[in-house]
């Protein structure tokens, strides 16, 4: 069971109604589904409640969406940031600090990987060019893995991969090892050291894509 953070939004409409939403792209619950898992959404819910949802599930993906707030890392807000997700910032850091407290391994995709690097105390850029082509439509560039890093040897060639993203890396947060960059240098893949359980952050979306071995990867160290 891989338990993947989902929006909240004010108003979505289906059928005759248009209705405040808990939400998540179907990509995602598909990526796990294609991977040979149960996926389980996890709308933004008491941080105090993260630690007993965790414990329910083998494994964890924390989604791509909306800036992180710079307030979380210690920034003044740039004009270029997007207005923040209160909610999503507050649950999915608690969903984050359950995860690596309990060993439950953890995926952050996008966002996810942003958010996964404050937790960790580390920084954001809060704007850079090139990895969104156009608003609203994925593009794609080159990903090259670091040799010796799990994320190497989940793939080990240079892929392209589907982005969507104006923010990235800055600091690394604690005991965070970059593990594939762009051809700019963005850092484009985070983890922590095997000793310290299983977990990944990509900057890109695999949801997206035909490559299913970053959400194997994930789901085989999940299983029991």
């Amino acid at each position: 069971m891989i338990g993947v953070s989902t929006y909240l939004e004010p108003g979505a409409r289906w059928g005759v109604w248009e209705l405040e939403a808990a939400l998540l792209p179907a990509a995602y619950p598909r990526l796990v589904q294609r991977a040979g898992a149960l996926a389980a959404m996890l709308p933004p819910d008491e941080p105090a409640r993260a630690a007993a949802a965790v414990a329910r599930l083998d494994g964890l993906v924390v989604a791509g969406g909306p800036d992180v707030d710079p307030a979380r890392y210690g920034a003044e807000r740039s004009p270029r940031t997007g207005p923040p997700a209160p909610e999503r910032d507050a649950w999915e850091l608690a969903l984050i600090e359950a995860a690596l407290a309990a060993g439950v391994p953890l995926l952050g995709i996008c966002r996810g990987m942003q958010l996964l690097n404050v937790a960790l105390g580390g920084t954001l850029v809060q704007h850079l060019d090139g990895h969104a082509e156009l608003v609203g439509v994925f593009g794609g560039h080159a990903v090259k893995s670091v040799p010796g890093t799990r994320y190497a040897g989940i793939v080990p060639e240079e892929l392209t991969v589907p982005t969507y993203h104006h923010q990235a890396v800055d600091r690394l947060g604690t005991g965070l090892l970059p593990s594939a960059h762009a051809p700019d240098g963005t850092v484009e893949a985070v983890e922590l050291p095997p000793e310290e359980g299983w977990v990944l952050g990509v900057q890109w979306h695999p949801e997206m894509g035909d490559d299913t071995r970053v959400m194997r990867a994930l789901v085989r160290a999940a299983t029991p």
